[in-house]
């Protein structure tokens, strides 16, 4: 037997908004500033239609510019692409969430006119900072005239279940998706239970362990025994749960290899595991981080 999902480049997921987000993105995480926009521009011409960056990154500018220079050179139009940004800790608050969003907009907003997702990029502050951000984060959602650039969607990253039943109980506008540290050895079975049941995506990243797992014995294993490069064994475990799956690479041929994990259009449609690899994969009560220091935050304690 064989696990199956019926995806392929284009696939898109439906948020609880309505907004469709792309099943891939390409990250722009620890890319250098001088080589963000050429990468940015040349995921696109392979076929990706979401960019995720962030404030701390420190190539939000960088990355908007290459999504610029695409539409301008094949006139695709800016309702294709995706662009994700987050707030730091530090922009966590009413005024600092304000400003935060003035830098976006001094950033992104000549280049791509408004951003698609904006996150909190994470728990770590406390209760009334978290919910300030989010009053301000609504408001430009639900009055975008009085932000300083237009937002399409809101949501978070890292937050584990405490956080979200906190948010959700409050919120006017819904989180409309999570992203997560998730592989094979942090599965997070329970968070995502949760999030299922909020209609909340849940968004992967490091999907690939930053390469920290890539030398795990099992896995080379299971990469000799198939024939299957290790990392499309990884990237199809994401896609097989689900998951809207974020890959980086500062190498060109990675940047198309990871893409191609996916088909085309038209192709098989299918990204598929056979049941020995699926069930070797599954690790339902591992608990191994390998981002933030190897602290989870999902487990930052509520105030």
């Amino acid at each position: 037997m064989t696990k199956t999902i019926d995806i392929n480049q284009e696939t898109r997921y439906k948020l609880n908004n309505g907004l469709q987000i792309p099943v891939i993105g390409f990250g722009v995480y620890d890319i250098p500033i001088e080589e963000t926009e050429d990468l940015v521009y040349q995921a696109l011409k392979d076929g990706y239609r979401h960019i995720d960056s962030a404030v701390g990154y420190g190539n939000q500018a960088h990355a908007a510019r290459g999504i610029r220079r695409f539409l301008d050179d094949t006139g695709v139009g800016r309702s294709s692409i995706w662009f994700t940004t987050k707030l730091t800790n530090a922009q966590q608050g009413l005024q600092e969430a304000q400003k935060a969003l003035e830098g976006i907009a001094a950033d992104v907003k000549e280049a791509i006119g408004y951003v698609d997702l904006v996150l909190l990029h994470s728990p770590k502050t406390d209760s009334q900072r978290r919910l300030d951000s989010w009053k301000v984060l609504e408001t430009a959602v639900l009055d975008p005239a009085s932000s300083a650039i237009p937002v399409k969607s809101i949501g978070v990253s890292n937050f584990g279940i405490p956080h979200l039943q906190q948010l959700l109980a409050v919120a006017r506008v819904r989180p409309v998706l999570n992203q997560l540290e998730l592989h094979p050895w942090l599965p997070h079975v329970e968070l995502r239970d949760f999030l299922q049941k909020e209609n909340i995506v849940a968004e992967a990243y490091s999907p690939l362990t930053q390469g920290v797992k890539l030398q795990d014995p099992e896995l080379l294993a299971l990469e000799a025994e198939s024939g299957i490069p290790k990392g499309k064994l990884l990237l199809s475990w994401s896609f097989l749960q689900g998951f809207v799956v974020l890959v980086k690479s500062s190498k060109p041929e990675r940047i198309l290899t990871n893409l191609q994990v996916l088909p085309k259009k038209g192709d098989s449609w299918k990204v598929e595991l056979d049941d020995g690899i699926w069930h070797a994969l599954d690790k339902p009560d591992s608990h191994d981080v390998v981002t933030w220091g190897n602290q989870d935050p999902t487990l930052y304690p509520l105030d």
